[in-house]
């Protein structure tokens, strides 16, 4: 964190707070004592009216008439931003989102226990999902221009050259968008097909991008209706991703779920997670291809 940022930082929990102790805003902000000290003493030079407090409780403050109106936001406000905030912390591991989190916690004296939490699951490759959304997010923000291989789903290898603009997370995946030089449009790359990603210079920002044009990763392809007769055990997740409009209950242990389905490789690859828990009934061609899907999986272990 740059030194301006630190003291932007500063300001903004004391603002809130009413005492902040040096070791307190030292662990914050990983810096030593000494530094917090020379901190204080260039906000005084600049007119920030902050005091010592000294005793068992002391540190920094700011003077009362100094600070804004607390209204702005109420309690709950404040922990519905921290609820956002924790989640987005569980997909990515970033320094200045826990000092954010500081920042707003520092705007209630009240404890804040909220009644949701986000959480997902720690996946062993997300340490370097990390590094990669760090390097990219640095690259965004300093206009960087990114070189690197992609892979696309059934193995093709091309060279792309591209103007990072924006990071999507969309159902339990990273997503870049920036704009292709070799296609000369705007393009969407799934993070985990990116290989070799290098700076290769830099680019001056497009005016007047125009992100309607953002290709999304999940274009509208063909769908087909699909009726399957799910297991009691599976219900609830098809609840979530469909509604309860969806599944209609069929026997004691059996539902009829109707939906929506592309007739590609990531649907019977979403049916097939779902072992001898979900029997296809309808259509017939998308039944053979399925069939033909895991047919060609057996065949590896014969």
């Amino acid at each position: 964190m740059k030194k301006i940022e630190r003291l932007i930082s500063i300001v903004m929990i004391l603002l809130q707070k009413e005492v902040v102790s040096a070791s307190e805003f030292s662990r914050l902000f990983h810096v030593t004592k000494r530094t917090i000290q020379r901190d204080m003493e260039t906000l005084s030079y600049a007119n920030i009216p902050i005091y010592a407090k000294y005793g068992v409780e002391g540190g920094y403050a700011l003077m009362e008439e100094y600070k804004f109106d607390k209204r702005l936001l109420n309690h709950k406000d404040i922990e519905n931003i921290l609820v956002a905030l924790d989640g987005f912390e569980g997909l990515i591991t970033n320094q200045e989102i826990q000092t954010t989190i500081q920042k707003i916690k520092g705007m209630t004296s009240a404890d804040i226990s909220p009644t949701f939490d986000l959480s997902f699951y720690d996946w062993q490759g997300r340490s370097q999902i990390n590094e990669e959304l760090l390097f990219i997010k640095q690259a965004i923000e300093n206009n960087w221009l990114l070189k690197f291989e992609y892979v696309d789903q059934i193995g093709n290898k091309t060279y792309r050259l591209v103007e990072p603009y924006k990071m999507h997370f969309r159902e339990m995946h990273w997503y870049l968008f920036g704009y292709s030089l070799e296609r000369k449009d705007y393009r969407t790359f799934k993070l985990t097909r990116i290989l070799n990603i290098q700076k290769d210079g830099f680019f001056v920002p497009r005016t007047g991008q125009d992100f309607k044009h953002e290709k999304q990763h999940n274009e509208q392809k063909k769908l087909v209706n699909v009726q399957l007769s799910i297991d009691i055990a599976v219900r609830d997740q098809f609840i979530e991703r469909y509604g309860k409009n969806a599944v209609k209950k069929e026997a004691a242990r059996s539902y009829l779920a109707t939906i929506e389905l592309p007739e590609n490789q990531y649907a019977y690859q979403f049916l097939a997670g779902f072992g001898n828990k979900v029997k296809i009934l309808e259509p017939k061609g998308f039944i053979a291809k399925y069939v033909n899907f895991l047919e060609g999986a057996v065949e590896l272990y014969k």
